[in-house]
Formats: C-alpha cells, structure tokens, sequence
C-alpha cells in the first residue's frame, strides 16, 4: 500500500504514466476537487483507486500490518462524503479528455454513439443509507425486488472502447425508504445531486445528453432499450441534433402511415416484407404522433420465432443491416455494468450510509474502467504507438451486423427472462476478452478471479 504522501509514489509505473496521459489530477483541481489542508484529494484519490489492486476494500487495509502508514479512516471518509466536491464535472472532463484521444484513432466516417441504461445498485443489508429506496430490478430472472438505487449510466463507444461519462444513482418518490439528510447545504453539488434521485429516468436522460454534447463528446446517435424508447423522449433527443436508434415496445404508442394512426403490431402489417436477409423480416418509414420521422426494422425473435421485435431509427438515411449494427454497439454497456460489479468492487469496497458516498466511490471506479479502457485500447490498437504505426496500422475492426443480430436481437426482451444463463454466459465472455486485451503487467494487478464468481 502507499508509504507516504508522493503522489508518484502511489500507484504502478505502468499505471502512474496513464494518470499523467489523460491529466487525471488536473481534472480533479479543475472539478473543484481539493483541500488546503492534510492529506491532498489527488493522494486519497490515488489510495482508494488502488484498492483494487491490492485486492483488499478499506477495512482489511486498515486491518493490515500496514495501517500504520495510511490515513485515519476518517480521512479517507471525509473525502468521500464531502458534498461540495463535484465529481460529476470530473467525470465529465476525464471521459471527454479520453474520448477525445481515442476519437483521433477511429474513422471520422465510423459511427460514434451515446448509449443509454440503468443497471440495479443493491444495498439488501442497509437500513439507515440515505436516499435508500425500494426499487424493481426487470432484468433480473426472478423479476425481483430490492433495496439500493437504480444506477443510470450513460456512456460513449465507438464499437471497440466503451467510456462512461455520467451516471445517477435514482431513489424513488414512492417507494423511499429514507429521505435528504437536514443536514445538507442546499447551495451544494451534493443536493442538487439528492434531488436529481427524485426524478425518474426520462427527465434525466436529456440534461445527462446535453452535458455530454457541451463537453465535446462527438457522437451521432443516442442508443436505448425498449425501457426508454419513447416518443418524447425520442422528440427531445432528436431537439438536442441527435438520433435515436432504440428497441420499441408494443405499447399504447402511435404511427402515422397514410393519415392512419396505428399500433405497433398494425405498423408490421403495413411494411413491406424484406429480401435476401432471413432475421430480417420488414421494414417501413413512418411518423410518430408527435410529428419525427422514422424508420422502423422488424426482425426475427430467434426464442420465439413466430415473434417478431422492433428497432426504430430517427436516421431514416440508414439501411436495414446498418440499423441493427449500430444498435448492437448497445452491447457494450451490459458489458460495461458486468465488469464494473464482477472485477472493479462497485457497491462491495465502500459501505458508505452517506449519498455523497456512494457518488464519489461510483465515479472513482468509473474512473478505473477508463484508466483500463484506455489501457485495453492502447495495447490492442497498433497506432498507439507512434505516427508512423499510426499510419501503417488498420483500425481496429467494426461490428458485423450479422454479428450483432447474433449477439442481441435473440437475447432482448423476454428472451433476458427466459435464457438469464445464456445472457450471463455471453457477457462473461466478452468480459474475458476485455480483460484479454489488456496488456499483461495490468492484468498482473488485477483480481481476475473476482471476475469468475
């Protein structure tokens, strides 16, 4: 662990000529994230980042022969529970610095999108966490119910690096368990925060596109599942000059064809059956109630093959084949949720009963993902290495449509409650492959085995 208070001292050399790359202390300072006194916020920063790769949460490194050296545990608390440190902003610039690194090794001609989803944040055992709420986990096999948060996250890819740039840990005005502690300054990054859990997740999602859009991020589309495809959120979106590809429910939603306002199942009656590509079933270009122009592609549920499941497109420019690629690159945030849960300790390192708790640790081990996904990219992309690999080198490879259908049209909707083990066996293969790509002395530091649970 960390002998003293040199912040070259603390992390790996592989690891410390990252955190200088990407500027992570600078972004810190930039965010606000800072003290006048004791121990610096890019020392505690680097000694909770680190746990990982000791393989221990806080209590056992305080338990360790090696206690004598760290901070108090207060210390370390303080700085996570400190509500006026705005770890959103340095979320945002860390991501949008990496983004911006990884964009200047991929195609301006290849896709760039915003996914969107919410994955469950448990706290079974907690009862005095604030905020602490009742929530429905849908994509769970047993359709349960549990105590914690529902963990908005969204992110950015290009098909082969996923980043995530914001996330909000949701409550529930309904089902709240415990409320806002009195004894928070309303003026704060922390409240605005609080409040913002109280809100349900279509509200979010256009404040969360905006931030990202105003920090530089380049994308062209915004992915979603079925859970947030709808119309007027798809409107505001579209408002923000983005696009919008997204799996659709058969709900009360409208479609206008030919004056006509019709349902979903309607819609499928009305388009044309397609040629040459079986799971391709039909397609048509239509209008929603409220006036976007859209393209909608049925294609086959391979669980239930006398099903069908839709995809919309606000680019009605794309072909049916393209539609299904980019909405696969969604993959990448269940990929993302996995790793994050199974190998990099979210919701296990930290038992903090404080809000501002469990943002600032969500936004340091979001910041480990990026430090790895900066890692995984340079070690798998040739061109990182210098100007001339630049340009002797391909990029790296793009999804195949045919693959994604492979991967995610027989895997959603109700295809997660009917095969959970098969969606669980796919997601951990690609979890393996994104450990694989990293280079040797990281996975050296890792607890890969965590992974494997």
């Amino acid at each position: 662990m960390i002998a003293n208070n040199d912040h070259n001292n603390q992390l790996p050399n592989e690891l410390s000529s990252t955190f200088k790359e990407l500027d992570v202390f600078k972004h810190l300072r930039k965010a606000g994230i800072t003290k006048s006194v004791g121990f610096t916020c890019a020392y505690l920063f680097q000694l909770i980042f680190c746990l990982i790769f000791e393989n221990k949460n806080w209590y056992q490194v305080l338990q360790s022969n090696k206690a004598n050296e760290c901070p108090e545990k207060n210390a370390v608390y303080r700085f996570l529970n400190k509500s006026t440190f705005a770890w959103r902003r340095f979320l945002l610039f860390l991501s949008a610095h990496t983004i911006e690194k990884v964009t200047n090794l991929t195609s301006h001609d290849r896709p760039k999108v915003l996914i969107v989803d919410d994955s469950s944040y448990d706290r079974n055992r907690s009862k005095s966490v604030e905020l602490l709420a009742r929530c429905f986990d849908h994509a769970s096999q047993k359709m349960r119910f549990y105590k914690g948060f529902r963990m908005l996250t969204l992110g950015w890819s290009d098909g082969a690096t996923f980043i995530p740039v914001d996330f909000s840990l949701l409550s529930s005005k309904k089902s709240q368990i415990n409320g806002i502690s009195s004894k928070i300054d309303k003026r704060s990054s922390g409240y605005k925060r609080r409040v913002e859990a109280l809100q349900t997740a279509p509200e979010q999602i256009p404040g969360m596109v905006e931030r990202a859009m105003n920090a530089g991020i380049d994308a062209s589309y915004v992915l979603m599942d079925s859970w947030f495809t709808y119309q007027p959120l798809v409107k505001e979106i579209k408002e923000q000059g983005l696009d919008v590809i997204g799996m659709v429910k058969n709900l009360k939603q409208r479609y206008l064809v030919n004056g006509q306002r019709v349902s979903l199942k309607e819609l499928y009656r009305f388009a044309k059956p397609t040629d040459g590509k079986k799971d391709i079933l039909r397609s048509i270009h239509t209008t929603q109630a409220n006036g976007i122009p859209i393209k909608v592609v049925f294609v086959r549920n391979r669980n239930k093959k006398s099903e069908w499941l839709a995809i919309l497109s606000t680019d009605c420019t794309l072909s049916d084949q393209e539609i299904i690629r980019i909405y696969g690159m969604r993959w990448d945030i269940e990929v993302f949720f996995k790793t994050t849960k199974s190998l990099l300790k979210l919701q296990k390192e930290f038992q903090s009963r404080s809000y501002d708790g469990l943002i600032s640790h969500t936004t340091i081990v979001f910041a480990r993902y990026i430090i790895l996904s900066w890692q995984n990219r340079c070690s798998t992309d040739e061109r990182t290495l210098g100007g001339m690999f630049y340009e002797l080198c391909d990029e790296v490879h793009d999804l195949d449509w045919a693959v994604a259908l492979q991967q995610l049209i027989d895997l959603l909707e109700d295809a997660l409650k009917m095969s959970n083990k098969k969606v669980q066996k796919l997601i951990k293969s690609q979890v393996q492959q994104w450990i694989a790509g990293l280079p040797s002395y990281i996975r050296a530091y890792l607890p890969i085995s965590v992974c494997e649970s």
